[in-house]
């Protein structure tokens, strides 16, 4: 199976991320998946951001869950780039995507738009909590989904498989061999988070994962070379 480079956000590294801006630059570096986030607006949008508040990323301040669409257009997410919303990307770019949930409720609004698009072949939809990666398989069947994890330890793994996700995308500062060993007699796929040194990028081939998420697009070049 190749190796697979997956935008984080885009190419966070060199373009506002989360933003069309940053999408458009990913698929123009043939990164062969674009990781991004979304959150609900006030209204029931689906926004693409990863923070809950906008103050990091944008000029404005407050929750996204306190401001309707209209108000989070007002924003600047970066060199005059809007906050945009799911279906606008999906729009932007042929690049397949991988999106982040962030809780149940998100699941089910993605769940509408995924069935109204017909996207199971084109997303696959990942999240930190396990029951909105369970959601999400209940509503759209056939969807790829996957478990990320931050600090975890080898029940990891066990975790995935119960809410029915078949990838793992894992912070590669805590990864080990053994949770790669027992990933694969489980049938999982691995992907690593966050790969933007040569250094991280051998860790992660050596491991044999799957694939690395990164911040760069210079990423994808030299993956190929790298063993």
């Amino acid at each position: 199976m190749n190796f697979l480079t997956i935008g984080h956000r885009g190419v966070m590294g060199v373009e506002p991320e989360n933003t069309l801006r940053s999408f458009v630059a990913a698929q123009q570096a043939g990164l062969d998946l674009i990781e991004l986030d979304l959150h609900l607006s006030k209204d029931g949008a689906l926004v693409v951001m990863h923070d809950a508040e906008v103050d990091r990323t944008t000029d404005g301040t407050g929750p996204i869950a306190e401001k309707t669409l209209e108000e989070l257009r007002t924003l600047d997410a970066g060199r005059g780039e809007r906050v945009p919303v799911f279906e606008e990307v999906l729009d932007a770019v042929k690049t397949p995507l991988q999106a982040e949930i962030k809780d149940v409720a998100a699941a089910r609004a993605l769940a509408e738009v995924m069935q109204r698009r017909d996207l199971v072949s084109r997303v696959e939809v990942s999240s930190f909590h396990d029951e909105a990666v369970a959601e999400i398989a209940r509503l759209v069947p056939g969807v790829r989904t996957a478990l990320i994890a931050s600090r975890y330890g080898p029940d990891v793994v066990e975790r995935a498989q119960e809410a029915g996700a078949a990838t793992l995308c894992l912070n590669i500062r805590r990864l080990t061999l053994e949770v790669v060993e027992q990933a694969r007699k489980a049938d999982l796929r691995v992907i690593g988070w966050v790969v933007n040194t040569q250094d991280q990028l051998r860790l992660v081939r050596a491991l044999q994962l799957d694939g690395a998420t990164t911040d760069y697009p210079e990423i994808k070049r030299t993956a190929r070379f790298t063993a």
